[in-house]
């Protein structure tokens, strides 16, 4: 974090200081866990379903945290008051802290000799982190770069992600996530997006919304909280994202396969190991890229990234060869490993919804091709509400059309996909359920051969990550 004093700190928060002097500087990392409190940093002291981190304070102040932000009192061993600032409410301060940190990053990059600052937002029910992760790299070949780590996207970790900035940042990506109305409004009243980019208005978090078109008045909410002058990058494929350009307030990007879109691909081909090489082409030029991660799915994901980073000021040739060069960073997402033993492990369980499991089984179907069986290991794919039962009935169904050639449905939420298998035509032992991890474990380390390719997918929730890593690791073969 750019260097504050305890009073500045306080005056961001609306939070009263506590055996803390106001002119106390806090110059290092802002963290939620004492484990990794750097000397200077502050220490924040959220309250957990299972954990509260005030019990921790004393400890993160021992590791060299120059402040705690916490709601109550708190004290070290001895009794003496730890350095605090004290809040209301601490998620909501990490919010109001990060909103004036980028608030005066953004005044910094403006003087001369500035670092021109551009935060892009992203969001959409599939393929942000994956977006997120390619934008980052694209810029990161430019200038200093910021991008959440792993999936950093609610409204505690997007605040810490843009704390991680400071006066040198040239660009701050950052990743969106909403699960109910208002979110989206609350994450970009925090960092309002230059760039606002929207992917996929689909499946994912019905539960929690309600309908399809509650997900789409969310997603909107990235345009609306866009600053005056900023640009929406929105999907020409989907027919809910397209209509989002009449609330941006600036310039509207467009990428996908639509005749219309300003980013588009064309002769998309896939290798033997499903990867994807293409032509992109914007603003009357075109170049080729070559992408390294696996899946057809992942060129959509390569047009957004491209439609934003343009939109930031890359050129064509730079955003081809960025995205020839880029490699997937984030764990448990198309994750492709080849063990010694010859079975291929494509881990991608780090989440799931019906648009992403798709995407996925697709993807294992071509890296297998006809020489290697294909093997789907899938889970439950939560919070979709009473879309439940007929989603995983449908991916059944899709296992079968796609010729899977074994299919591991693991624990009982995830079993109306053995049904839909069952109903679209398969028989014997194509499909079979497992009742839990060890179960599907301990019947992958008898089933699994040389030459397998398996696909490793569910909703974080589901626990299937723990399976992807044991397998990656070889404890299952």
């Amino acid at each position: 974090m750019i260097a504050l004093t305890a009073a500045e700190i306080a005056a961001a928060t609306g939070g009263v200081l506590r055996g803390l002097e106001p002119v106390s500087l806090v110059s290092g990392a802002v963290v939620t866990d004492s484990r990794d409190v750097e000397p200077g940093g502050l220490f924040v002291a959220l309250p957990g379903e299972h954990v509260d981190g005030h019990d921790f304070a004393a400890a993160a102040v021992e590791r060299g945290a120059a402040a705690v932000l916490a709601s109550r009192e708190v004290a070290a061993a001895d009794g003496t008051p730890l350095p605090t600032v004290l809040v209301a409410d601490v998620e909501r301060a990490l919010g109001d802290l990060a909103r004036e940190v980028l608030v005066r990053l953004r005044v910094a990059a403006t003087e001369p000799g500035g670092s021109d600052l551009r935060v892009v937002g992203i969001t959409g029910s599939v393929g942000k982190t994956t977006t997120k992760d390619l934008l980052a790299q694209l810029c990161g070949s430019v200038g200093p770069t910021i991008a959440p780590v792993r999936s950093f996207n609610n409204e505690i970790g997007l605040p810490l992600t843009v704390l991680r900035a400071d006066e040198t940042t040239r660009f701050l990506v950052l990743e969106m996530g909403a699960s109910g109305i208002g979110h989206l409004t609350y994450l970009t009243d925090i960092a309002p997006p230059d760039v606002s980019v929207v992917l996929v208005v689909g499946q994912a978090h019905l539960g929690g919304f309600g309908g399809i078109e509650a997900v789409a008045k969310a997603k909107a909410e990235i345009v609306e909280g866009l600053l005056p002058d900023g640009v929406a990058v929105l999907n020409a494929d989907d027919p809910r994202v397209s209509a989002m350009a009449v609330l941006a307030p600036g310039d509207v990007v467009t990428f996908g396969n639509a005749s219309g879109a300003a980013v588009r691909a064309r002769d998309v081909r896939l290798d033997a190991t499903g990867r994807a090489s293409f032509v992109v082409e914007a603003g009357g030029r075109s170049a080729d890229v070559h992408l390294r991660l696996v899946g057809e799915h992942h060129v959509h994901n390569a047009l957004a990234a491209a439609a934003a980073a343009l939109a930031i000021g890359l050129d064509l040739d730079q955003v081809a060869d960025g995205l020839s060069a880029a490699d997937a960073l984030s764990p448990h997402r198309m994750h492709v490993v080849d063990r010694p033993d010859g079975i291929t492990v494509v881990d991608d369980s780090y989440n799931a919804n019906p648009d992403s499991m798709r995407a996925a089984l697709k993807a294992l179907a071509v890296l297998a091709g006809r020489e290697r069986r294909s093997v789907a290991v899938l889970g439950e794919m939560l919070e979709l509400g009473d879309q439940t039962r007929e989603a995983h009935d449908a991916i059944g169904r899709l296992v079968v059309r796609l010729n899977i050639g074994l299919t591991v449905v693991v624990g009982d939420g995830a079993r109306a996909i053995r049904d839909g298998a069952n109903h679209e035509g398969s028989w014997g032992d194509e499909v079979v359920l497992a009742d839990d991890l060890d179960t599907a474990e301990k019947y992958l380390a008898d089933e699994l051969r040389p030459g397998d390719v398996v696909l490793v997918k569910s909703s974080y929730g589901a626990g299937l990550w723990r399976l992807g890593d044991r397998l990656v690791e070889g404890v299952a073969s």
